[in-house]
């Protein structure tokens, strides 16, 4: 090997991709142990609350959709956007995102066979849960001793997730 093509392999490897300063600054908003347990369980929960919360927003009759009218909604919409998003950061985490995505799916439209068997109206649900994982965010900055400004807490809400998957990734050795 060259020594111009070492430098180049060496320069490589010390190049730090968007995704990797993302996660390092949302890391360093949590950083104590028993926050980042709290972290772990909040940010699904509001990731299935706005998924919710935009699913249930009524969508106008696609009559060209005919049978498949009922998989096409603003989430749809959404989802494709954001993993959009998400693909140009890192493929691999943005293919965890999509079947997170699914699994939010799946939920969500358990939650409409709930409320026709009598259950609760699922959009108050998921306003219920994302309350709840807000209130829950919000008292683990508390323990921090941050103070997160609305901005930065967006941008929480879109790394948030992804943050997550990058932590089991790094446990199983699977590189993203």
């Amino acid at each position: 090997m060259s020594a111009m093509s070492k430098k180049k392999a060496i320069s490589e490897k010390h190049i730090e991709r968007s995704i990797d300063r993302y996660l390092s600054h949302f890391s360093r908003y949590h950083q104590q142990a028993r926050n980042r347990y709290l972290f772990y369980l909040t940010i699904p929960l509001l990731l299935f609350a706005i998924a919710g919360l935009i699913w249930f927003i009524p969508f106008p009759r696609l009559t060209f959709l005919g049978a498949y009218q009922g998989y096409f909604n603003w989430f749809t919409i959404f989802m494709a956007i954001i993993i959009y998003a998400y693909l140009k950061l890192s493929p691999t985490l943005s293919y965890a995102m999509l079947f997170t995505f699914g699994i939010c799916s799946y939920l969500l439209v358990q939650l409409e066979y709930w409320e026709k068997g009598g259950g609760p109206t699922p959009w108050l649900v998921c306003l219920l849960i994302g309350c709840l994982a807000i209130g829950g965010q919000l008292l683990g900055y508390r323990r921090e001793g941050i103070k997160v400004s609305l901005g930065e807490f967006l941008r929480f809400l879109f790394i948030g997730p992804l943050w997550l998957w990058s932590h089991l990734f790094k446990r199983m050795r699977i590189p993203f």
